[in-house]
């Protein structure tokens, strides 16, 4: 019994690694109050890992009610996003703390 539990341990283990390790990074930059890029495209029907940099002195907040979600990224600094699966379409994010300038979209496809 140890040994098939100590198996289906070992193999849980390396089937989250290997489903952690195919998870796509991609970066949005916060420059000036605005995302760069404005648009990103992104593979649909996968997990993202979204890796957004505020370059800026000041804080930035990532909201996006198309996507549920909402991360304040303080001046200088940067946070991970995950996103799970999207339908192919267009998502729009915005910048809370500057809505005129701060803002984007994420293309499934």
């Amino acid at each position: 019994m140890r040994g098939l539990f100590a198996s289906l341990t070992l193999a849980l283990a390396a089937a989250a690694s290997t489903a952690m390790a195919e998870v796509q990074e991609f970066k949005i930059t916060i420059k000036d109050h605005k995302f760069e890029p404005a648009q990103l495209t992104v593979p649909a029907g996968q997990k993202v890992k979204l890796l957004v940099v505020n370059q800026d002195p000041t804080p930035e907040e990532f909201e996006s009610y198309d996507l549920y979600r909402e991360k304040i990224v303080a001046g200088n600094s940067k946070v991970v996003i995950f996103l799970d699966p999207m339908e192919p379409g267009e998502y729009s994010y915005f910048g809370e703390f500057n809505p005129a300038t701060a803002q984007g979209t994420i293309v499934a496809q």
